[in-house]
């Protein structure tokens, strides 16, 4: 059972990783010298394509060195890494014609994580959102305290989860990539690798059914440094 498990979710994972290599090929194959409009547009396609293909398999690495002491934990600033995941995104937003509030109200500024590895997650659950918003609509980032932690939710509009990835989250048992049948854009690598992350730093991933969406989250500990500031 476990093999198949392992071998599902390297199929996963395999299917993920080879969908922007296909996407990259095709545009290279429309870039026409005759067309510099063109050519230049589909040249930013292929770098904003690339760079999130490199992204993933540079997570799929980090994986495997967690345990090798490379990721120390330190006091971040969570609003900081909010703040440098919009400036990288808004580009992509922007030529989806879509938009990301921003919204903060956490008193606890300073939380216990890797700063890399945080920044992996709530990147990979914001690139996720552009692809379930409608063009001309905002998804939303927010930050506050919740239970004696810092959470940071990603609001998204697509179909709902299946009711077992709920209960993977809920239980923190998602061990492998997962395929979602209703959501086929979406990254089941990227939750899986966000997962992983998550459980080397000792936070919680989770997501709360809307009847429009889903909003995924990470509970982040605060830092004792905190109450300094």
């Amino acid at each position: 059972m476990h093999s198949e498990v392992n071998l599902n979710g390297i199929f996963v994972a395999a299917h993920e990783l080879k969908a922007p290599l296909a996407l990259m090929r095709q545009l290279a194959l429309t870039l026409d010298p005759a067309d510099p409009l063109s050519t230049a547009e589909n040249r930013e396609k292929l770098v904003t394509v690339s760079d999130r293909a490199i992204r993933q398999v540079s997570d799929l690495a980090k994986i495997a060195r967690l345990e090798d002491g490379l990721f120390e934990m330190e006091p971040v600033a969570v609003r900081g890494v909010c703040d440098e995941i919009a400036g990288e995104l808004k580009y992509l937003f922007r030529s989806e014609e879509k938009s990301l509030n921003l919204k903060y109200s956490n008193n606890q500024k300073l939380v216990i994580a890797n700063r890399d590895l945080l920044h992996s997650i709530i990147y990979n659950f914001c690139t996720n959102a552009i692809k379930y918003s409608d063009s001309n609509s905002a998804s939303s980032l927010a930050v506050r305290d919740r239970k004696g932690k810092v959470r940071v939710t990603i609001r998204d509009f697509g179909p709902a989860l299946p009711s077992d990835i709920y209960k993977k989250l809920a239980e923190n048992s998602l061990d492998a990539p997962v395929n979602f049948s209703f959501r086929p854009d979406s990254s089941g690598l990227g939750l899986y690798i966000a997962t992983k992350f998550a459980r080397f730093m000792r936070a919680d991933v989770g997501a709360i059914r809307h009847r429009d969406g889903t909003t995924f989250f990470i509970d982040l500990p605060v830092s004792n440094q905190g109450v300094l500031f």
